[in-house]
């Protein structure tokens, strides 16, 4: 498993808007600006987390995006889906990288990475967007 820049910049501009939670949209331009990112790069992102459900944008001269939930409601394991795919370790019954029937009696790592991706899936699943600081 590996965090690619569409998870790690998809967090950063979602951490934004969760700072700016009810004051309003915020501009793409605005936090390209503040976090050093590519305006092209973050719309790409944000047509992602809308299509999740997670943003939703405002036009206009005041318009830019904001969250759909409050802060303490969208988990960092829904937005690194919407941006990632599914977060699997490699060999893990979740994973399309196990080598099939083969491998699932026999893996030696099959049992623990199992149990690292549980692990890893509670914790995406309960730390939120308020938690991020």
């Amino acid at each position: 498993m590996k965090l690619s820049t569409k998870g790690r910049y998809g967090l950063m501009a979602m951490h934004r808007l969760a700072q700016n939670y009810g004051k309003g949209p915020l501009a793409v331009r605005e936090i390209a600006r503040d976090e050093n990112l590519s305006e092209a790069y973050l719309e790409q992102l944000f047509s992602l987390l809308k299509k999740a459900k997670l943003v939703t944008s405002i036009r206009g001269a005041k318009g830019g995006y904001t969250l759909t939930k409050s802060p303490e409601e969208i988990k960092i394991g829904s937005i690194l889906n919407a941006l990632e795919g599914d977060i699997a370790l490699s060999c893990s019954s979740k994973s399309s990288e196990c080598r099939g029937e083969d491998c699932m009696g026999s893996c030696a790592t099959k049992s623990i990475l199992d149990n690292l991706q549980a692990k890893l899936d509670g914790v995406l699943d309960s730390v939120t967007l308020a938690d991020m600081e």
